[in-house]
């Protein structure tokens, strides 16, 4: 058993107490991990107002993060200890149906078939004054050691630099990934991304390298269009500027719609702007965003019937064991620059801090360092 700092929701709503937990020894298929980065994203967010689905409190959140193994339980071979890895919260067990399908990402064992608040066998592996805590995601990267399954790890290049190539634990990678896995954008095309905090940021980064001509960035804090701008963005727009609605200025501004549409938000309302905002015919509309649990999205069903194609994408459609490696190894090529998304470094103690700053809208990614 090890003991260490962890940073714990004892309840919805509440902020993040930094505590001692004990973190107990991986079993048979599983790695435990010394954290060293980890970034704060909107889903952490989600989860501690107490807004993702079936989470269970006390709950470590965290699910962006990257470190290096330092044990192995039985029968682990991908890795061994002292492998620099990123823990994925979208597993890809390798064995069901999904994970067999080329074209998907998705695996039964994730979330969304069942809850990944304790580990595979129902048990947790971390204990704080004698009480059970929940996971998250099974990744629970708010921790400076934590245990996950075998098949929720990539291992990564030596070379890489944790503190920096963390965002691709989920951030960069979905949004990223959304514009070039999920979506397709092809070259010449004109793209709307809703929303630009990390993931809409990403996203614009991916229609960029996707060739599109024209990327419209649509935010209501204009703080954030300088960076939109020096990431690939042609336009930036603000809802509030206008007396009619955005997807009415993004029709007339491009004539027809635009060929892609992204929501990187979470908002129901948005959503609907977004698939109103691409061409009737052609157009594709990406959902990225996470709307909080129980949420309802009221559709025209005239928007699809003359054409439209609406999307899901999780985690940028990657098969994150397979492809993480890769996206590494891009990095360190220096394919793209997701260091640019990177606007606060903090020391973990200063999670709260992290938070604040997410919530104000005055930061795009805080990584926090053990």
């Amino acid at each position: 058993v090890i003991r260490c700092r962890a940073a714990i929701a004892w309840a919805p709503g509440k902020p993040l107490s930094v505590e001692e937990v004990e973190v107990a020894p991986p079993k048979t298929g599983e790695v435990r991990i010394k954290i060293v980065a980890t970034g704060i994203c909107r889903t952490d967010e989600h989860l501690v107002q107490g807004c993702f689905p079936n989470a269970e409190f006390p709950v470590i959140p965290g699910h962006e993060g990257a470190g290096i193994v330092e044990s192995i339980g039985e029968g682990v071979t991908s890795v061994k200890p002292g492998d620099k890895v990123i823990p994925l919260c979208t597993p890809q067990c390798g064995e069901c149906n999904f994970c067999l399908n080329p074209e998907s990402n998705f695996c039964q064992k994730s979330h969304f078939s069942e809850t990944q608040n304790l580990l595979p066998d129902k048990t947790s592996r971390f204990t704080c004054k004698g009480k059970q805590i929940h996971h998250f995601l099974w990744v629970s990267t708010f921790a400076e050691y934590t245990v996950v399954p075998e098949y929720t790890i990539a291992k990564i290049d030596a070379a890489a630099p944790l503190d920096k190539v963390c965002l691709l634990g989920c951030g960069f990678s979905t949004g990223y990934g959304a514009a070039i896995n999920t979506a397709k954008v092809k070259p010449g095309s004109t793209c709307a991304v809703f929303g630009l905090g990390g993931v809409g940021l990403s996203v614009v980064m991916g229609c960029k390298a996707a060739g599109a001509s024209r990327i419209i960035a649509v935010d209501i804090n204009k703080d954030k269009f300088a960076k939109a701008k020096e990431l690939g963005a042609t336009d930036c727009i603000n809802p509030r500027d206008f007396k009619k609605p955005i997807q009415e200025v993004i029709t007339e501004m491009t004539g027809l719609g635009v060929d892609y549409s992204f929501e990187a938000i979470g908002y129901a309302d948005t959503m609907i702007a977004a698939l109103a905002s691409c061409n009737m015919s052609t157009g594709v509309s990406v959902m990225v965003g996470e709307l909080d649990s129980g949420s309802k999205i009221p559709i025209d069903p005239t928007l699809l019937l003359t054409g439209r194609t609406w999307k899901g994408s999780v985690l940028g459609g990657w098969k994150m064991r397979e492809c993480i490696p890769r996206l590494v190894s891009s990095y360190l090529e220096k394919k793209f620059n997701s260091d640019l998304l990177i606007t606060h470094t903090l020391p973990f103690a200063k999670v709260n801090e992290g938070f604040e700053l997410l919530r104000a809208g005055k930061s795009i990614r805080s990584v926090l360092l053990f």
